[in-house]
């Protein structure tokens, strides 16, 4: 087992790595090349321009002031003391709230630490336990200042239950606190938010057939008769995934032609050709210009072809339809109230925003949706049962003990101290952070497949699978299996009744291996996060291949999001540790302190639902909590220390009623309604303000599918392509070919947010 020392030299690594991280990050924002990337808000806002400078020909590449390389972790302030109301304006309320997630964790584990490392770490450590009455179980050093360490029966124990209500307490007034600031915020922002449709539209499901009327009709007809003072207009739902398919493969083909056109504007004397077999590695030689100009003809053809086949064809169009109404207050109405006496009929939901619909679901039935979540449900179970398998191996191996006997001729090196230290602290974390690697794109891809209409419940319930599985796995899968492969020698030669103690006392010893996968994910990896290395290579490669205009510069420059469904959940499990380890090893929470400081300078400076997803954090948080409860509820019993149950129980029984009873009750109705007393208000002051405002023209056309678009701005865009195909390139007066603003990763197609890029017809 690891020692303090090996811990130390891991600690001691880690943190040198973090510094190098930020070294690196500091030296790399200052270079002009990378300017535009790492501020690119500012540079979409006009308020800043590319660093100018004179003089020699490298200083166009790299910066040469050393003076500015003195004050390299000067963002750091600059950062964490950006005021919250600027902060919701230049990176919205999602951003603000996500970075109070951090805060919060620094606000319940910073007194956590103190009072437990003042109480706790004394009681434990003050006895002979683990080295006198259990010298068959695997321990260490670290393992001396765990409740692993206090002899059966003690009465010691009852500090560990005062300091199990002391925690519970603090936490839960932290939460409550919280809860309200967030909800406050989120109502602030809804009343100060600029016009949008979706606070004019919602979205309707499992629309009735009726042989006599279309779709269109029936959702017209319907809405007419049941809201007649504030149904404006809809618009009908199309199956167009082919035409998306179609539009995606232009698009690819276009960036194509932009490479080689660009080629040949650098070397004019040479016209670039390409092989056209696979990869083009092989096949006839051809010219690269012509051919993709063929080929983007060709697919246009095809794509006309294919609109007019959607929007004319009865099967293409879907029972559902986004309805938009003259306010904010008739569609909150509709959006909140059931609209048949069938309560499976004509199902009504908030329209996400045009940016943010994931339009390849819309083309599934609504019937079809309570299979696919079942299929899931099925799928991650067994996911979560497979994976049980390498991280049971992982446990056993990442230890001296296992290495030494799975590859016996490496025990001399083993045995060297810095390599063993470096072996205890850095392959445990490492090893599973390597398993978990491929699992956020597996549970998006479920996601997908179960039918959510945006990007944003995407995340989320990507973000909720990847919590659970954490549980499962990383926490309880660490735990369990690690203590039964570890303590499986000591079981054999144990009595059957003495196997509980030994589970009880063992599951508090694997608190170095959750040290060790702290400053792996935790410390190193968000250090790392500050880079941004991916995205940054790929604008250097966008921006050196495909970048003829400011509106490509532009589109290179997006990074993406905070990846809500990876981040969110990280920060979960830390919450589970600290929680469950702040009463049994107390010296894990200031490793989890150092990981929630890190993340929160370094989020801080990389910067919308509102704040949707404040419930699912906050009663995550709650069920770690629980957990911690019921986990010292089952030390305690195998301690000797039984009567302790009902007191232990007691507090759980509190933590749930304060969660329903003063949270969920009080706060969450504002996250999943919109107060109709707010929409009235917004409204009267719109009204007053634009008296002679007509909603209309703004709504008609805004959930119009974007593949949908006319062929009349494509057709603009391509013959300015045409007119470069030559020894000199012109400028244009495109727009970006993404319709919307944040373009996503996840969908693969993009989505308009503005009413202006509409397609000739919103009806059938």
């Amino acid at each position: 087992m690891a020692t303090i020392q090996d811990i130390g030299v891991a600690a001691a690594i880690y943190l040198l790595s973090a510094f190098i991280f930020f070294l690196a990050f500091a030296i790399l924002r200052l270079q002009p090349l990378n300017d535009r990337f790492y501020f690119p808000k500012w540079y979409l806002m006009d308020l800043r321009s590319t660093p100018s400078r004179s003089g020699a020909f490298v200083r166009k590449f790299v910066n040469l002031d050393f003076r500015s390389y003195l004050r390299f972790l000067n963002w750091m302030p600059e950062a964490v003391k950006m005021p919250e109301p600027e902060l919701v304006n230049h990176a919205g309320l999602d951003s603000v709230v996500y970075l109070r997630i951090y805060l919060i964790g620094l606000k319940i584990f910073v007194p956590i630490a103190l009072l437990a490392l003042a109480v706790l770490a004394p009681v434990n450590y003050t006895n002979k336990t683990l080295q006198s009455r259990l010298k068959s179980i695997t321990s260490s050093d670290i393992d001396k200042l765990s409740i692993s360490n206090i002899p059966l029966g003690s009465d010691r124990f009852w500090t560990h239950i005062a300091m199990a209500y002391a925690f519970t307490f603090w936490t839960c007034y932290v939460l409550q606190k919280e809860y309200e600031t967030v909800a406050s915020m989120r109502l602030l922002f809804l009343a100060s938010e600029r016009r949008r449709p979706d606070q004019f539209t919602v979205l309707v499901r499992n629309v009735p057939p009726d042989p006599d009327e279309s779709v269109s009709e029936s959702v017209e007809h319907f809405f007419l008769v049941n809201h007649p003072d504030n149904y404006l207009t809809h618009q009908v739902v199309y199956n167009a995934n082919k035409l998306a398919k179609l539009v995606e493969k232009r698009k690819s083909k276009l960036n194509w032609l932009d490479y080689y056109q660009l080629k040949f504007s650098r070397n004019n004397a040479k016209r670039p050709f390409m092989k056209t077999g696979f990869l083009g590695l092989w096949g006839k030689r051809v010219d690269a210009i012509d051919d993709y100009i063929s080929e983007i003809e060709k697919l246009s053809k095809e794509i006309a072809e294919e609109r007019e086949r959607v929007t004319k064809g009865p099967e293409s169009i879907m029972s559902a339809a986004f309805v938009s109404f003259k306010s904010r207050w008739g569609a909150a109405v509709c959006a909140q109230t059931q609209q048949s006496r069938n309560p499976t009929l004509w199902l009504t939901e908030w329209a996400p925003e045009p940016c943010d619909v994931y339009w390849q679901n819309l083309a599934i039935p609504y019937v079809s949706l309570a299979v696919r979540r079942l299929i899931m449900a099925v799928a991650f179970v067994f996911l979560t049962l497979f994976f049980m398998i390498p991280i049971a191996s992982v446990q056993a191996l990442a230890s001296i003990e296992g290495l030494e006997r799975a590859a016996p001729f490496l025990k001399p090196l083993i045995e060297i101290k810095f390599v063993k230290s470096v072996i205890q602290g850095f392959l445990p974390g490492i090893v599973l952070k390597l398993f978990l690697s491929f699992l956020p794109t597996i549970l998006m891809i479920m996601s997908k497949f179960e039918g959510c209409t945006s990007l944003s419940s995407l995340e989320r319930r990507a973000a909720t699978r990847y919590y659970l599985f954490n549980f499962v796995n990383v926490f309880l899968g660490s735990i369990i299996a690690g203590t039964a492969l570890e303590q499986l020698k000591s079981f054999i030669k144990q009595s059957a009744n003495e196997i509980p103690k030994t589970i009880g006392v063992a599951i508090a010893l694997k608190a170095t291996f959750f040290i060790t996968y702290i400053m792996v994910d935790g410390w190193a990896g968000i250090a790392a996060e500050i880079l941004m290395l991916k995205p940054l290579i790929l604008y250097h490669l966008k921006s050196f291949f495909f970048v003829k205009t400011e509106e490509d510069r532009k589109e290179a420059m997006n990074r993406g999001s905070l990846g809500f469904n990876t981040g969110e959940p990280r920060i979960q499990l830390y919450f589970l540790l600290g929680l469950v380890y702040a009463s049994v090893t107390p010296i894990l929470l200031p490793f989890i302190i150092v990981y929630f400081g890190l993340a929160y300078v370094v989020f801080c400076h990389q910067y919308e639902s509102a704040a949707a997803f404040w419930p699912d954090v906050h009663g995550r948080i709650i069920t770690a909590l629980v957990i911690s409860q019921v986990t010292l509820i089952g030390l305690l019993s195998t301690k000797r220390a039984a009567q302790s149950t009902p007191v232990l129980i007691t507090l759980s029984v509190l933590t749930i009623w304060f969660h329903y009873r003063f949270c969920k009750a009080r706060y969450e109705p504002s996250f999943v309604r919109y107060p109709l007393q707010e929409a009235m208000m917004k409204d009267t002051l719109e009204r007053a303000m634009e008296p002679n405002l007509n909603l209309k023209p703004y709504l008609q056309n805004a959930y119009v599918h974007p593949d949908f678009k006319g062929d009349e701005d494509w057709k603009e865009e391509f013959n300015l392509r045409l007119q470069e195909n030559g020894s000199v390139l012109v400028p244009t007066r495109r727009q970006s070919r993404r319709n919307t603003p944040v373009p996503s990763s996840i969908s693969g197609a993009s989505s308009s947010s503005s009413p202006d890029a509409i397609p000739e017809h919103s009806e059938p």
